[in-house]
């Protein structure tokens, strides 16, 4: 018998030793692959598990990375190189000075003489000028740059070769409006902080251009000051003052004509309009107003006449048809509410009847009060609107015979606002004649010319290589994210344990199929460590230990169910228990293929009680395995899942549970059949068999869900078909190292000599070579079993 109160033994010794369940588990019987409790590793940001993601995608990453590298170098060879020279100017504010009682007085904190001075350097005339100072108009390199980002600069930087357009194609006001865009758009003005200066970049193709413009764009704005200041002078002070002599005479003489007129004729004025054009210009406006009014009015009596009164904005905005309308609608709820119940003869419901009519009553003649008032303002904006017409006809005759009397004295008006015009404009202009003569100083210099720039300072491709290749690391970020959002296959032990919530018993390594059975037969193979480790764990899964019967089963075909059980019988056997292996799937049975035997009777005869006394003994079967038992499927019945939910099969398990130390009984997949969950209910533990990148997690899920709904006790699950040979998981999990599953397998040779090979090609004979094929040959045979499952 298995004690299952005693320690497991560990089979093999020295460097035969099986892999300890304290490499799986800790004592909470959580899996911990990095030392230390399974649940902190998923609160909050995780370095590690994105150093596994980068590890995992590394290739993507380095590919992506290369044509980021790629593409900046590509940009780069597109731009066209381009210079920037900078001249520094400062502007000089004029200093305090005092005429008589008038102190003119600038602050050095007002910045709006300096935003002043930037706007005038970024002017189209200042450009112009600048234009016709270097003769830009006539310059074609300077007309016609080459395209600063374009496929061709790649042939121009390449091989030298250009074409620009000739310069006879355009005429001279085109070149100019052409020379005048380009300093304006490539000219930059800012003000240096906390200065009074400010900087003049200009950037071009040509260094020379660079440099001149800048320099020029300086000199132009000191020129521009200056001849602007120096206009005035005292012969032109003298010629102004004669000028306002005469003017005011005029302006007198029209004055007095136009109030002698209006006197005569009668003519009242407000302002600058006549009295009656005031009121025609307020009755229009007091018109459209009331217009306006008849129509918001006349649409609101509209939708009354379409008996939608109670949707008006008046209604829906009076606070006393809210509450009401809350009210009746709380009332009707209640009497809802109460109809379950009771009767609509009750009294209770007849007064909440009679309470719901009375306030409807009074809503609606909220509702007709409203709108009835809104009728009522309808009918007044009409009112409104009929004598405002009428008002404005009379004026519009007064304003005709007006009109006869007006022509005169618009004629003398416009004199007198002529001369009047004049006199202003003469004054002003002697003010400021006067102040500039005062103020006739330099307000600009130069501190510092622009130089000839050596070496570009775009494009940078440091800055161009950093972009693209932050948007390609971007890029492959995002295609690493919907990948993982669109993988719904187990590719690690962690997510089986996150998404099913079952505990990680054992991790079974993915090992070719034409190396299947020498894994499993090789007690030192990897294949052969993890099952031993799996036993381990099993034994480990209860208080009493292992369980005395174990149901086997996967969500899909094809995940090495059969394998496990199998071996683990093999494994279990070797502890010196009494095992027994029941085929449970009567449909596609299995385990007689693995034995070697013959399946004409077996469990589904049992069932049926279609067996001779005198070939009862012979349905057990002894393997080649030392205390392994095997008990085939037998004939397929028709009705296997009847046959299983009978109580002879619960009575079977029962006595064989009372011969056998341990029942392992191997059954059919989960999804679409109910025979697993029917064994899972009888059997006292049930293992769950998960292949790695080929069930999805909803099938998975949902297999989990079936089992636990019939009653089945699922103690954990094994992972199958582990790559642990891949680099990323093998760096997550380096306990599973590959080459430490093969220990004793590879025995020293001579150099030079090849073990089976010889007419192999070198290349094939290498590792490399051979993990290579390994991977494409298990990702080839992973994809046809997929495809197998699917239909």
């Amino acid at each position: 018998m298995l004690d299952r109160n005693r320690q497991p033994q560990i089979a093999g010794s020295g460097h035969g030793q099986g892999l300890s369940a304290d490499l799986y588990y800790d004592a909470a019987q959580n899996y911990s692959p990095y030392g230390r409790d399974y649940a902190a590793q998923h609160e909050g940001f995780n370095p590690l598990r994105l150093l596994f993601y980068v590890i995992q995608y590394r290739w993507l990453i380095v590919m992506t990375a290369v044509a980021g590298l790629v593409a900046g170098v590509i940009v780069t060879m597109m731009q066209t190189p381009k210079y920037q020279a900078t001249t520094q100017l400062e502007v000089l504010v004029p200093s305090a000075k005092v005429f008589q009682d008038i102190e003119v007085v600038s602050e050095n904190s007002d910045v709006r003489a300096f935003l002043t001075a930037r706007e005038k350097l970024k002017s189209r005339a200042l450009a112009q000028r600048v234009v016709f100072q270097l003769g830009l108009a006539e310059k074609p390199d300077f007309l016609f740059p080459t395209p600063s980002f374009s496929i061709g600069n790649i042939f121009y930087r390449a091989f030298g070769i250009s074409k620009s357009p000739s310069i006879q194609e355009k005429t001279p006001e085109e070149r100019e409006g052409m020379a005048i865009k380009r300093v304006l758009d490539d000219l930059t003005v800012n003000l240096v902080t906390n200065t009074s200066l400010l900087s003049i970049t200009f950037v071009d193709q040509k260094p020379k251009y660079a440099s001149d413009v800048a320099n020029q764009v300086a000199q132009s704005f000191i020129d521009q000051r200056l001849d602007q200041t120096s206009e005035t002078s005292d012969l032109a002070r003298q010629f102004i003052q004669e000028q306002v002599l005469q003017v005011k005479q005029k302006l007198q003489k029209s004055e007095e004509e136009l109030v002698a007129y209006a006197k005569d004729a009668g003519i009242v004025t407000g302002g600058d309009k006549s009295l009656i054009g005031s009121n025609i210009e307020a009755l229009n406006t007091a018109l459209a107003t009331a217009i306006q009014e008849r129509l918001d009015a006349g649409r609101m009596v509209g939708q009354i006449d379409k008996g939608r009164g109670a949707s008006l904005g008046p209604v829906l905005e009076s606070e006393g048809l809210q509450k009401l309308s809350e009210k009746l609608a709380d009332l009707t709820s209640q009497y809802q509410q109460k109809l379950g119940v009771l009767k609509p003869g009750f009294p209770e419901m007849q007064q909440l009847q009679s309470q719901i009519k009375e306030l409807q009553r009074l809503y609606n003649n909220g509702v007709l009060a409203i709108t009835d008032s809104l009728r009522l303002k309808f009918q007044e904006a009409q009112n409104k609107e009929a004598d405002l017409k009428a008002k404005l006809t009379e004026l519009e005759k007064q304003q005709i015979v007006f009109n006869d009397k007006n022509i005169k004295y618009t004629i003398l008006k416009r004199e007198v606002d002529s001369n009047r015009s004049q006199y202003d404009g003469l004054i002003a202009k002697l003010n400021e004649v006067g102040v500039s003569s005062e103020l006739k100083t330099q307000s600009a210099a130069i501190v510092d010319f622009a130089t000839r720039p050596l070496s570009p300072y775009s494009p940078r491709l440091s800055i161009n290589l950093a972009i693209s290749l932050a948007l390609f690391m971007a890029l492959s970020a995002s295609i690493i994210y919907i990948v993982e959002l669109l993988n719904n296959t187990f590719t690690n032990p962690e997510q089986i344990e996150k998404e099913l919530g079952l505990t990680m018993l054992g991790i079974l390594p993915l090992v070719d199929d034409r190396e299947l059975i020498a894994s499993i037969a090789d007690q030192k193979s990897g294949l052969s460590e993890a099952y031993r480790s799996l036993r381990t764990s099993l034994q480990f899964s209860g208080a009493q230990g292992a369980p005395r019967s174990l149901l086997v089963t996967s969500s899909e075909p094809s995940e090495g169910k059969s394998t496990t059980s199998v071996k683990l019988s093999q494994d279990f056997a070797a502890l010196g228990a009494k095992i027994l292996l029941v085929d449970g799937d009567l449909r596609k049975p299995n385990l007689h293929r693995l034995f070697g035997l013959d399946n004409a009777i077996g469990l589904s005869n049992l069932l049926t009680n279609t067996v001779r006394k005198e070939d009862l003994a012979g349905i057990f079967r002894a393997t080649k395995y030392p205390n392994v038992t095997v008990l085939t499927s037998g004939t397929i019945p028709p009705n296997p899942a009847d046959l299983l939910s009978s109580p002879k099969m619960a009575l079977i398990i029962t006595n064989l549970g009372k011969r056998f130390d341990l029942v392992i009984i191997d059954a059919p997949p989960v999804v679409g059949l109910s025979d697993a969950p029917i064994l899972g209910r009888l059997a006292e533990g049930t293992l769950m068999v998960i292949s790695t990148n080929q069930v999805t997690r909803k099938s998975a899920k949902k297999a989990l869900k079936r089992l636990r709904a019939a009653g089945a006790n699922v103690i954990g699950a094994a992972m199958s078909k582990f790559q642990v040979n891949k680099f990323d998981y093998n760096y997550a999990y380096k306990y599973m190292n590959y080459q430490y599953y093969e220990y004793g397998t590879k025995t020293p040779k001579i150099e030079g000599r090849v073990d089976g090979g010889a007419d192999q090609p070198a290349h094939a004979k290498s590792p490399a070579f051979r993990r290579l094929v390994r991977r494409l040959r298990s990702g080839v045979d992973s994809f046809v079993d997929r495809a197998k499952s699917s239909y």
